[in-house]
């Protein structure tokens, strides 16, 4: 017995078994038919690296000159392992966006499809021949590029693997890769083994803040480290209760964390010139000078960009935002973390989203700068998430581009908030340098279009592939 399903918005309508037996022979089929776009997307990832070379690694210097000389700053990049071919630089963005994703996930896909053609051939045949899926492959090409194996490594790999790959496990792979570099890469090998040798870290995980305004801590600490820090964290969360804290002892122990770090200035480990004054005449006069710690009076502060609505400061809405980790928290968290004594707070004026600032000059103003961060949160290419602000010290923030380009002998005002969108510096040497072109529709809201014409919508709310159906027929089949 079957029945009619109501089918998604603008699919096909579907005849579905409603038979436990029908039920999965018909998702068998659509496991198979994914199994199989799978596969010819990956075949299509290996024809676009064939069309768009940059020779080989001997030509890519004479190849990165060409395109300076030619007023482009393309550059050859490389995908996958040793002796894979090379790629240019800019049509890697325009894969990804056609097929739905972020740059940096478009070309990793495409360096998984380049590793298995050139440098996993035995899986490679399994996937084009439909006998392994295409998520199995990559999944042992992830490993092969993440460590880098040599030429004679990868096909160490490929060679033990291929006939396996099907039901071999994560961990039975990792041991595999292991043994490559083992028998072929011993230097590295052994470089691997002294940096595993010492472990410790300690991670403050500041990009998935939850709900709460929590965030986890994670680390491996020297023995001698860790009793020092147990001690200190302990005696603090004691005082807390002596105090009156009727937090539980757990609680307690995550506040003592924090009263730890807000307590305490950082121990500089200086050498100096003069003798210490507390080993003075302990310590022979032809020794090297002591190097000892001592008290800095600075020390480094997080910013927190925190945003609450007029609605949350009248105690109507619940909800603040914090810009740092872009997730929301309750506006009770962000009031706590102002009422603290020790909290630095500044208060800026609200800025209207609609109005226009413009200037003369080329250079963006910092007024400007500051509303097209807050109205565009991000970079506005296809897909692309990297916070517009400088969220943190190592982190670049995104260029204020000019989306029509700055003319020095045009009308005034070109520099204006309705007319700067930010683009981290991957796309905005994109959009400069190749013929990717975008337009704004609305502020906040853009229209781009790549060089082969395919345009994608983006707002606030993500991106939308709106190109017109331009499906062929045709299917290129990847060349020898």
């Amino acid at each position: 017995m079957t029945s009619t399903a109501t089918p998604a918005l603008g699919s096909d309508p579907a005849v579905l078994p409603d038979d436990a037996s029908g039920v999965l022979a018909y998702a068998r089929e659509q496991r198979a038919a994914a199994d199989l776009a799978e596969r010819r997307l990956l075949e299509a990832a290996v024809q676009w690296a064939i069309i768009h070379p940059a020779e080989t690694l001997d030509d890519a210097e004479g190849y990165a000159s060409r395109v300076h000389l030619a007023g482009v700053d393309e550059q050859p990049v490389t995908l996958a392992g040793p002796g894979a071919p090379l790629v240019r630089e800019f049509t890697v963005a325009e894969f990804a966006a056609a097929i739905g994703v972020g740059t940096e996930t478009g070309k990793h896909y495409l360096g998984h499809a380049i590793e298995l053609r050139y440098r996993l051939p035995r899986l490679w045949a399994r996937v084009t021949s439909g006998d392994l899926p295409a998520w199995k492959a990559r999944r042992v090409a992830v490993e092969t590029i993440s460590h880098a194996l040599t030429t004679e490594a990868a096909g160490f790999v490929d060679a033990h693997v291929a006939p396996v790959a099907h039901k071999i496990r994560p961990v039975q792979l990792a041991r595999l890769v292991e043994e490559a570099i083992g028998r072929y890469m011993p230097d590295h090998a052994e470089k691997r083994r002294r940096r595993a040798a010492d472990g410790r870290h300690f991670t403050i995980d500041r990009d998935q803040i939850s709900f709460a305004g929590t965030s986890r801590v994670t680390g491996e600490l020297d023995l001698t480290d860790a009793l020092d820090l147990e001690d200190a964290i302990r005696g603090i969360a004691a005082q807390l209760a002596d105090l009156g804290s009727d937090d539980t002892l757990d609680v307690r122990r995550s506040i003592a964390a924090g009263e730890l770090a807000r307590r305490q200035l950082a121990l500089d480990l200086t050498c100096e010139d003069e003798p210490d004054p507390d080993l003075e005449g302990e310590q022979p006069a032809d020794t090297n000078p002591p190097c000892r710690t001592r008290k800095s009076g600075t020390r480094s502060r997080t910013v927190l960009h925190l945003h609450l609505s007029q609605a949350a400061l009248e105690g109507r809405d619940a909800v603040g935002r914090v810009e740092n980790t872009r997730c929301p928290v309750t506006a009770d968290q962000i009031r706590e973390w102002c009422g603290r004594p020790d909290t630095a707070l500044t208060v800026k004026p609200v800025v209207d989203l609609e109005d226009h600032v413009h200037v003369d000059a080329y250079e963006v103003p910092d007024r400007i700068a500051e509303q097209v961060a807050l109205r565009d949160h991000s970079c506005v290419f296809p897909w692309c998430t990297r916070p517009a602000r400088n969220l943190r010290p190592d982190e670049h923030p995104c260029d204020c581009d000019h989306v029509v380009p700055y003319d020095p002998g045009g009308p005034p005002g070109q520099t204006c908030s309705c007319a700067i969108a930010p683009l981290c510096r991957r796309h905005h040497r994109l959009k400069t340098h190749s013929a990717w072109t975008y337009t704004i529709l609305e502020p906040g809201s853009f229209l781009w279009t790549s060089p082969q014409g395919y345009q994608f919508l983006r707002d606030h709310e993500g991106t939308l592939d709106v190109t017109a159906d331009r499906r062929n027929p045709r299917r290129p089949r990847p060349r020898d």
